[in-house]
């Protein structure tokens, strides 16, 4: 009995009715195409990329505050202590960082309106909304990650330079790598598990 009957079940469903050897390569061909879907989920999406492949810089952030609080900032806006800006030595202004503070493990998104000085030991100085939501105003300075939000950002930012300064690194993306199944493999396959 190597056929495949199809039967109406009320208005419920329907009834599938086949021998043994037809259910199993039924089977076989749904578990090879589930594996096939799973593996092609794995390929790199601008909403997958691994974190660390982002990350573009470590070291120490301080914040300011009420010092600097309504002063203009070095691309000509007016610093508002409160926002989520900051300052960095050379990252292009609108350049959005995701501010990881590595004793903690919170993280904020801020927006680069200001320079820090070339002689700077810190890497970003922060406005003090973010330096609250990073819980750092206690501790002045702290070690943090920065990290880009997407491969798109990354590649955005290294086109702003004509030579990418030495203290970030802006990792390149692997392009996803298509496949295409072949179908006697599949049947090759199918046919050893039966």
């Amino acid at each position: 009995m190597n056929t495949l009957k199809v039967r109406r079940y009320g208005p419920i469903g329907i009834i599938i009715v086949c021998s043994k050897i037809i259910m199993k390569r039924i089977l076989a061909i749904c578990l090879l195409l589930t594996l096939g879907f799973e593996s092609a989920t794995l390929a790199q999406s601008p909403f997958s990329s691994p974190d660390s492949l982002l990350i573009i810089q470590e070291g120490v952030a301080s914040f300011y505050g009420t010092r600097f609080h309504k002063r203009k900032t070095a691309n000509g806006e007016v610093y508002d202590m409160w926002e989520y800006t900051a300052a960095h030595k050379h990252l292009p202004f609108g350049t959005l960082l995701k501010v990881t503070n590595q004793q903690n493990g919170l993280e904020a998104i801020v927006r680069v309106n200001d320079r820090l000085p070339k002689s700077s030991r810190r890497i970003i100085d922060l406005s003090k909304g973010v330096a609250e939501q990073l819980e750092m105003v206690s501790d002045g300075i702290v070690q943090v990650k920065l990290s880009l939000l997407s491969e798109q950002a990354v590649e955005w930012v290294r086109g702003q330079y004509k030579k990418v300064p030495k203290d970030i690194r802006l990792r390149s993306f692997q392009p996803a790598i298509a496949f295409q199944r072949d179908e006697e493999e599949l049947m090759k396959l199918e046919n050893k598990a039966f």
